[in-house]
């Protein structure tokens, strides 16, 4: 139920780097989870724009004003995802995403302590860029 809403129909657009280029996208996410936590239970985040799926080495998320890579995101636990706030995930592209109309298709998976198995939500989105 909670990846029916996991992404914001307004936070999608393409980034600009500090030289002025277009050199990716991003997309805002709640986490599909009921409760808050630390980053580190965060084992992967899969992001798929019109059938693209884009290496996880290419993903930067940024919570609370603090930005990390996925593997980093494995040891932060000063940082915690609130319910229902929005993390911004930024793929890196070279000239972002081309305009016009696009589909995307997120799947967390998170791996909190006291559960014995990870969870797997995939929230999906369509937008114009």
């Amino acid at each position: 139920m909670l990846e029916t809403h996991m992404l914001n129909p307004k936070g999608y657009k393409n980034v600009t780097g500090p030289d002025g280029k277009v050199c990716g996208f991003s997309l805002e996410a709640r986490a599909p989870y009921y409760r808050g936590f630390s980053l580190s239970i965060v084992r992967n985040i899969a992001v798929t724009v019109d059938g693209v799926e884009y290496p996880r080495e290419d993903l930067l998320v940024t919570v609370n004003g603090e930005t990390f890579t996925l593997e980093e995101m494995r040891t932060v636990i000063s940082n915690r995802w609130l319910f229902g706030k929005f993390a911004t995930i930024t793929v890196k592209k070279d000239g972002g995403l081309a305009p016009g109309n696009h589909h995307a298709d997120v799947t967390m998976t998170l791996a909190p302590s006291y559960m014995p198995m990870q969870l797997v939500r995939t929230g999906h989105g369509d937008f114009t860029i």
